[in-house]
């Protein structure tokens, strides 16, 4: 019988918009566990992809903590993608994470002689807000049966527009949450730093599963380069140039890439995050 060994490599690219510096990026990538691009992972993975808000205060810092979140919950506790009360716990603990974390934020603004003005405390007091795309992949040990490809399983959640696509040959067979270009909208369900009701917060996140095999590729994106590829007239050429960029290496190509775009009226002017992932066996 023949063996087959499959493995799959990750990795992270975050930019921020036009006109815009990296620190002021509000778009999120938590990948667990934390390795290089070109590192061959055969154990559980996972990650958090988030998006702030623009409207509202620090959501830079709140996507930030909710990817991490997101992320090492999803490593923990693997049930958790299967929505319910798992995740209503997720969601508690993600919010309950916010206070302390603004005390300290709160503390160091005091410390650095610049306080906060009234207008930044009546804007906190309505709490950051984010989308959020949860994702773990495992090996699945129970293939199809009469073969003995290696496969991966995968699970996610989604809670806005951050999306994940599924790719074969190249070619999008899936697509999650979002299922057309016309679905997305400036008012996406986003994840509050201050909703303390996670049986509404559960309520309102979808969940999904798949399976992937050696070739296969997941793209997890924001909102704005998932419109991008989504309405694209020719969606292969668009998957191509897409995965044109495999390594951090890749970044300053990728923001001229994306700058193109924009300035063609192709890519709606945000802030962007992919994480790619690929799925290798032999």
């Amino acid at each position: 019988m023949t063996t087959f060994t499959s493995c799959v490599y990750v990795t992270h690219l975050v930019a921020p918009k036009y006109g815009s510096t990296e620190a002021e990026c509000e778009d999120a990538i938590t990948v667990l566990p934390g390795r290089p691009y070109d590192y061959m992972l055969q154990e559980p993975i996972t990650a958090g992809v988030c998006d702030g808000a623009t409207e509202s205060a620090l959501s830079k810092d709140w996507a930030g903590l909710l990817s991490g979140a997101a992320a090492e919950d999803a490593m923990q506790r693997p049930h958790v993608l299967a929505g319910g009360t798992a995740f209503e716990e997720f969601a508690a603990s993600a919010v309950a994470q916010w206070e302390p974390w603004l005390a300290r934020y709160t503390q160091d603004r005091e410390a650095d002689g610049r306080p906060l003005k009234w207008y930044e405390h009546t804007k906190l007091e309505e709490g950051a807000y984010a989308t959020l795309l949860m994702v773990r992949i495992d090996p699945d040990t129970d293939s199809p049966t009469g073969t003995s490809e290696p496969a991966w399983r995968w699970s996610a959640a989604a809670l806005g527009d951050s999306c994940l696509f599924h790719l074969r040959d190249n070619r999008l067979v899936q697509t999650f949450p979002v299922a057309s270009v016309e679905e997305f909208g400036t008012n996406p369900d986003l994840f509050s730093s201050r909703n303390h009701d996670a049986a509404l917060l559960a309520r309102r996140t979808r969940f999904t599963e798949g399976r992937c095999r050696p070739g296969d590729r997941l793209l997890l994106m924001t909102d704005a380069l998932a419109a991008w590829l989504m309405s694209a007239g020719d969606q292969e050429d668009a998957v191509s140039q897409l995965l044109e960029y495999a390594s951090p290496d890749d970044l300053d190509d990728f923001k001229q890439w994306l700058n193109g775009l924009r300035e063609r009226r192709q890519l709606r002017n945000d802030d962007v995050a992919l994480v790619r992932i690929d799925f290798e066996g032999r």
